[in-house]
């Protein structure tokens, strides 16, 4: 680009996509959007709270003039997402996330196989709900219903994070981490075909899945999954 020259500061939280510094002067081509221009340097949208050049906010439509001093500020939190309830849908990459918030009974679409950046966007339009990912690229697509960059690579923060920044209704233990479907109550009879063992001599509560009809219990790993709803409940419960 060789046109008017505008100066950009990038809020603390943005810093993660503009690693040479939140300050930076750059120079646009005179037509393209600030959204756009936000984009180019780095910073998809989906992470943009509001845009403010000396002092005033403008819309993403806006087009930069010359000797202009934008202000790039981050999502405020928690976000407010209108319309559908609250839903999310995660690209491959985040399984481990995906089983977490199914966990604590959100609504979350997950694909084990990856159906590629335009399905992934036209889903998330069909269906209304929050694409999280980590790829830039796949969050820069104008037909996402909306989005959230997902900035830690470690699940636990992962999870946090969308806590923190969605605060989703939680209700534990109401969704299969399978499959997203809603669990029921079971009887040992009713998922007898399941159970091998010494679970079928030790267990007698059950659940199962209304869609998939996987079946659940209290086994091995039942203190680990108890103790990520403790925290979970403890730092977000509304």
């Amino acid at each position: 680009m060789n046109g008017p020259e505008i100066h950009v500061e990038f809020a603390p939280d943005l810093t993660p996509f503009v690693p040479r510094g939140p300050r930076r002067t750059l120079v646009t081509d005179g037509v393209s959007s600030l959204g756009h221009v936000v984009e180019s340097a780095g910073v998809p949208l989906t992470e943009v709270g509001s845009l403010w050049v000396h002092g005033r906010e403008v819309p993403t439509s806006y087009v930069p003039a010359a000797g202009d001093a934008v202000e790039v500020r981050p999502v405020e939190r928690p976000q407010q997402v209108p319309g559908a309830p609250l839903r999310f849908l995660l690209d491959v990459h985040l399984g481990t996330l995906a089983r977490r918030l199914r966990l604590l009974g959100v609504d979350t679409a997950y694909e084990s196989t990856d159906l590629g950046d335009p399905a992934l966007a036209a889903l998330s339009a069909a269906e209304q709900r929050v694409m999280l990912s980590r790829d830039r690229g796949l969050l820069r697509r104008r037909e996402l219903w909306a989005g959230a960059y997902v900035y830690s690579t470690r699940p636990e923060d992962q999870l946090r994070d969308v806590l923190d920044r969605f605060r989703p209704e939680l209700r534990p233990w109401t969704r299969c981490t399978a499959c997203n479907g809603l669990l029921k109550e079971a009887t040992k009879e009713e998922v007898a075909d399941q159970l091998h063992g010494g679970t079928q001599r030790s267990y007698d509560v059950f659940a199962q899945c209304q869609d998939c009809g996987r079946a659940y219990w209290k086994g091995a790993h039942h203190e680990q999954l108890v103790a990520i709803v403790e925290r979970a409940l403890e730092e977000f419960a509304r």
